[in-house]
């Protein structure tokens, strides 16, 4: 069965979900719940280098938070997306629009 392990970290103007397996239909519901919650306080960082699969209702969580922290002011980040990950962002054809970093030193 599919698994995605969330690690939260804080840091000074963001918070920082550490990503790692499949984000599905049926592992998104505590990914969209931090997402969703999250944004509406502060910047969002999605480290994704350790996602290994990624769907529909995954990048629809990403794009509706981006979206969401526009409306609230905050940025929602996306660093360092595994292959998998960014392809699915590209094939949206919204990737020139979503926040790539390298690392959370460029968060603003």
């Amino acid at each position: 069965m599919d698994q995605l392990k969330i690690t939260e970290k804080n840091g000074a103007n963001y918070i920082l979900l550490e990503l790692s397996g499949v984000i599905n239909s049926y592992t998104s519901q505590e990914f969209s719940n931090k997402v969703y919650d999250l944004i509406k306080n502060t910047n969002l960082v999605l480290e994704m280098s350790q996602v290994e699969a990624i769907d529909s209702t995954g990048v629809g969580i990403i794009m509706a938070g981006f979206n969401d922290g526009l409306d609230n002011k905050h940025k929602l980040y996306i660093m360092n997306p595994s292959p998998c990950s960014r392809q699915a962002l590209d094939d949206t054809g919204f990737s020139d629009t979503f926040l790539f970093i390298h690392s959370v030193t460029e968060v603003q």
